[in-house]
């Protein structure tokens, strides 16, 4: 499985986001066995039966288009810290390896990691709230020291542990098992944990929303009494209030105008890209963001060229179908290979690209 990670010292978010990034570029991709990664991290995130149904098509059909991220534990093994999707789905699908980048983190830099790559924007609260936990329970990171490095405020870390350690064994089940939504979950952590349960059972009984979930916490932390607090469930359970007018229904898309939207997209950031390649040079932006930019434009190459195969096989069907049909316009002449399923080792591309996730 190579050579031993060497152990780098705690950074900031900011710092550590550029470490990671200059890791991906400097280290060479390596082959890992499917059964010689661990995913002990994959505690800390949600990951829905759908969630890994979706990337099991992506992965059959488009191979594995970025490699995921791992780190060697104290025990030796390969724990995967982005990925969890592209794993599952490729044991579901039976592969035998997988390409990695390994980054030089120890556990704790590992989740921190785990939050950093994911720009703040995948995690839910709950999942944070997980994360802070571990910091602070496994690794004995001090609140303010999980602070600097996740590059939060000191409040923040404390809310989010609150929740986790707040939050009942049984709720964050029902989170896991997709009973309740993260965000329901971390209204009910208001509650005390007696009252969490019951009032977890009416939300997930009626559907609720967020909002008519925080409706019944404020109601119950306004009760006197235990008495009161079960005439409330007991209403809430059997007709709750009404949930937010419905915005008006749009007409759904038809396949045609997603295809549509996505080419006119394509094309503008395709524009937009050259522009600002023909008007600052790579050798313009300084040794460091030069050679980043440089791979991640390389790593467009084969996503490209894929693209553009996908492209002339449907083209090429369209105009078969109008030699069949007078009426309609021919096409250019396109590849007749249609886009196969690819090996994991024949699909290079950077972190962070379609299919990264957990």
């Amino acid at each position: 499985m190579g050579q031993p990670v060497t152990r780098q010292p705690p950074l900031a978010a900011a710092g550590l986001l550029q470490s990671l990034i200059v890791q991906i570029v400097e280290t060479t991709e390596r082959v890992v066995p499917v059964e010689a990664l661990g995913e002990r991290l994959s505690a800390l995130r949600l990951c829905e039966v759908s969630a890994v149904a979706r990337m099991q098509r992506s992965l059959s059909s488009l191979g594995q288009i970025s490699a995921i991220a791992v780190f060697s534990a104290e025990q030796g093994t390969l724990e995967v810290v982005d990925g969890f999707k592209r794993l599952r789905a490729a044991r579901a699908l039976g592969w035998s390896e997988l390409r990695a980048h390994a980054l030089a983190v120890d556990a704790a830099g590992a989740k921190v990691a785990l939050c950093v790559l994911h720009d703040r924007h995948e995690l839910t609260e709950i999942e944070e709230a997980w994360l802070v936990r571990s910091l602070y329970r496994e690794d004995r990171l001090s609140q303010p020291e999980i602070a600097r490095r996740l590059s939060r405020d000191k409040s923040w870390v404390c809310r989010r542990l609150l929740v986790a350690e707040g939050l009942d064994e049984a709720v964050q089940a029902d989170v896991r098992l997709g009973l309740l939504s993260p965000s329901a979950a971390a209204a009910l952590a208001r509650l005390p944990r007696r009252n969490q349960g019951p009032a977890a059972q009416v939300v997930a009984g009626n559907g609720m929303t967020f909002r008519q979930t925080a409706r019944l916490v404020e109601e119950l932390l306004g009760c006197a009494d235990e008495p009161a607090r079960g005439e409330v469930l007991a209403r809430w359970r059997l007709c709750p209030p009404p949930r937010a007018a419905p915005h008006p229904a749009r007409r759904a898309r038809s396949e045609a105008e997603w295809l549509m939207g996505d080419v006119a997209t394509l094309t503008r950031v395709a524009a937009r890209l050259e522009a600002r390649l023909l008007g600052h040079p790579l050798s313009a932006l300084g040794a460091r963001a030069g050679e980043l930019c440089a791979h991640a434009l390389s790593s467009l190459v084969p996503i490209l060229a894929a693209l553009g195969r996908t492209i002339a096989h449907a083209t090429g069907e369209a105009a078969a179908h109008a030699l069949d049909h007078p009426r309609g316009s021919a096409a250019p002449d396109g590849d007749p290979s249609p886009p196969g399923a690819l090996s994991p080792g024949h699909r290079p591309g950077a972190l962070g690209e379609p299919q990264h996730g957990p």
